[in-house]
């Protein structure tokens, strides 16, 4: 198994200046408010043991798509209160991410005082992962440290180039997120049960056909259902009810034959809840597989039975990881079976049968919705790193913290 450097590996860090590579990507509203903290407020148990270890930390990341322009829009000046907040530090901004500017306020810096640079993406040389950039943007540190796992997925010059100028290591969220996803898909303790929504099969192809050769139990849900029930001879559903994708039954039925040579079982909806209106508290019904209308009526959620049978299923496995709702989660009644699902599933965890690994946005939003979001062993706030990990790709920005890679001396 992979062994990854940590901070520990970067030995006394009195005086020294560690250059951070967080994910501060935040939701604003129009007024440049901060909506959801969760991103700095994970990323500021690093910050803390750091500091607390006579580091002089420097803060970078990117935020939002400016597209190598810079534009107030897209500062991470926005972000200094909230981060001031979470650490109770005084943060200093300096409206650059390279050069002399940086360097002085690097200089300059207080014991109690941390440096937070300008969005990384102002500048095209990020996203293309330019060498010459990334010795820049170290320049002024001892280290690098990254906790950025959200943005692992991506080559940028901040994640990979940039770790492999000067000594690195993971961060405490990074190697976190990296635990928790090993012993979630890779070294489980089994039998290991995937739960997988989503509105098209062919969207999650990879997704799909890495996990059949994975888990002992697949239970695929949300919209891509529909296409794997009508490839398995649900006549009932067609395009008029559902988002069934005709041009994929072959390709599932493929995946359902790999699951069989490969053993394991995937569990499809047995009931389902149809409405005539795609709005919150809309005329509904639960019917059988046999009784779904033929028109006029949508397949928005799963029934009572497909609830129990898959909360059966989670009874008899010792590990979940989970990517996608089961139903249409935003509008009720149709968060339903989102719920109850993973309301069980919290249960399990919180009674230490269960090791319950989820992430990606619409997984999270929906986990908070049904109220246990802090009751699963670990939630990614990750989106395409975490769909990627799953999908069993080599991420770059993990990869470059491997112990074996090629880096600087440590």
């Amino acid at each position: 198994m992979t062994e990854y450097r940590t901070i520990k590996d970067l030995g006394n860090l009195n005086g020294k200046v560690v250059m951070l590579r967080a994910d501060l990507n935040v939701p604003m509203d129009e007024n440049f408010n901060v909506t959801n903290t969760a991103r700095i407020d994970r990323t500021v148990p690093t910050i803390q043991t750091l500091m607390n270890n006579g580091a002089k930390v420097v803060v970078i990341s990117h935020f939002g798509r400016p597209e190598g322009k810079g534009d107030m829009k897209n500062s991470l000046s926005h972000i200094v209160k909230d981060l001031e907040k979470a650490l109770g530090k005084k943060v200093t901004f300096v409206d650059d991410c390279i050069g002399e500017k940086v360097q002085n306020a690097v200089n300059n810096m207080g014991k109690d005082e941390v440096l937070l640079l300008e969005n990384l993406r102002f500048y095209d040389e990020e996203k293309k992962g330019n060498e010459a950039f990334a010795k820049e943007l170290v320049k002024p540190a001892d280290l690098y440290v990254s906790d950025a796992f959200s943005t692992a997925h991506r080559a940028h010059a901040s994640m990979v180039a940039a770790a492999q100028q000067i000594p690195s290591a993971m961060g405490l969220l990074m190697a976190e997120e990296v635990n928790a996803l090993t012993t979630g898909l890779n070294n489980p303790v089994r039998p290991l049960i995937a739960i997988v929504g989503g509105s098209k099969v062919s969207t999650k192809l990879d997704l799909l056909n890495n996990l059949v050769k994975k888990v002992d139990k697949l239970v695929i849900s949300g919209g891509m259902a529909h296409t794997f029930m009508k490839a398995n001879g649900i006549d009932t559903i067609n395009e008029n009810n559902s988002l069934v994708q005709m041009d994929m039954l072959d390709t599932a039925k493929e995946i359902m034959a790999t699951a069989k040579a490969n053993n394991c079982e995937i569990i499809l909806p047995q009931d389902v809840v149809v409405s005539k209106e795609f709005k919150p508290m809309a005329e509904h019904k639960t019917v059988d597989l046999t009784n779904i209308p033929a028109e006029g009526w949508s397949l928005l959620d799963v029934g009572e039975k497909t609830i129990a049978a898959i909360n059966a299923k989670l009874d008899e496995c010792k590990t979940l990881v989970w990517n996608g709702p089961l139903g249409v989660f935003e509008m009720k009644p149709f968060d339903n079976a989102t719920n109850k699902v993973a309301q069980h599933a919290a249960e399990l965890t919180q009674a230490g049968k269960l090791t319950s690994v989820a992430g990606g946005g619409d997984t999270v939003s929906a986990l908070e919705n049904a109220g246990v979001a802090n009751k699963f062993t670990y939630i990614s706030t990750a989106g395409g790193a975490f769909l990627e990990w799953m999908e069993g790709k080599e991420l770059p920005g993990v990869a470059v913290m491997a112990r074996d890679a090629v880096k600087a001396a440590i």
